[in-house]
């Protein structure tokens, strides 16, 4: 494993920090499919991106896990915005990175996310014709959740107020207010609505995978991004690559995975569902986890 930085050269400035693992045996003389790992929504790449990073890795692939712009170890200010846009944009960033390395075979790059970082890549293969195959793990598409919620019992209209305060953030902040936050996941046990979302809580902050980059909260102004977004906009067009889409079986988020599957174009598609686990199972728990990398590290294998 190294750690390196690499600058988002699409005009935001930006350095992002990442790590890169190598297979056993790795050869610099030798050319290698790679496979980009997308974090999720409040998240950092020493967590769950970090872990299917490692173990794909382990399969023999070439792999990164980067923090997003504005977060994490990664440059950007204000700290913890979330643009959906932007983060979309780190990934197409990255596989540019890769396309430098003599060691990659530039048509053999893939993308992988888990939760909101699923939905950014994919995403960036509907917009990115580099990206030859995609995964999702627990994957969410952010915009929708916020207009729809978690399990999608929202009418989109209903979400007129958070963009109303994702405005008055910025007013607030343009005439000197200090930056208004908002949670991606809940930052306290009792904020739990539900049993799968106090899991969040723990995952972020307790022992379970907190880290000292992740607060878990993003920045309010970022809702006037995220309301309007579709990760898959498109998908029924542009996102013919290869997808293999994983959700837990008991997961609330499910919903954004099967409307993944339903709309991409890709004739190469599969479902696996995990019986048993909920959203959050899978960014960490063993016997989950173990499971999706049995179906990504050949996905991924073949595709590539």
């Amino acid at each position: 494993m190294d750690k390196i930085s690499i600058r988002n050269s699409n005009g935001t400035g930006i350095v992002l920090s990442a790590v890169i693992h190598f297979p056993e045996g790795f050869d610099e003389g030798g050319k290698y499919a790679a496979v980009v790992v997308a974090h999720p929504g409040g998240g950092v790449k020493e967590q769950t991106a970090g872990l299917y990073t490692r173990k794909l890795a382990e399969a023999g692939l070439v792999t990164i896990a980067f923090d997003a712009s504005y977060q994490g170890e990664s440059t950007g200010e204000p700290r913890q915005l979330e643009n959906p846009y932007v983060r979309t944009e780190d990934v197409s960033a990255v596989v540019d990175y890769l396309t430098t390395l003599p060691y990659v075979d530039e048509d053999r790059i893939g993308a992988m996310g888990i939760c909101a970082g699923g939905g950014y890549a994919a995403n960036a293969a509907i917009n990115d014709r580099r990206v030859k195959a995609v995964g999702t793990v627990s994957a969410v598409n952010i915009g929708a959740m916020f207009r729809n919620g978690w399990n999608n019992d929202i009418k989109d209209a209903d979400a007129i107020p958070a963009l109303q305060g994702g405005s008055q953030a910025r007013t607030a902040e343009a005439n000197g207010a200090a930056i208004v936050q908002i949670p991606l996941a809940p930052l306290r046990k009792e904020d739990a609505p539900n049993k799968e979302l106090e899991e969040a809580w723990e995952y972020y902050h307790t022992p379970r995978c907190e880290y000292p980059t992740a607060p878990g909260w993003a920045t309010a102004r970022s809702l006037n991004q995220i309301i309007a977004y579709d990760a898959f906009n498109k998908a029924e067009a542009f996102l013919t690559q290869p997808l293999l889409v994983i959700a837990g079986s008991v997961a609330g988020s499910k919903w954004m995975s099967d409307d993944l599957y339903r709309r991409a174009a890709s004739r190469d598609k599969h479902f696996h569902v995990v019986e048993g686990a909920n959203h959050m199972s899978l960014y960490d728990v063993p016997r989950y986890v173990d499971e999706a990398v049995s179906q990504l590290a050949p996905f991924f294998r073949a595709k590539l």
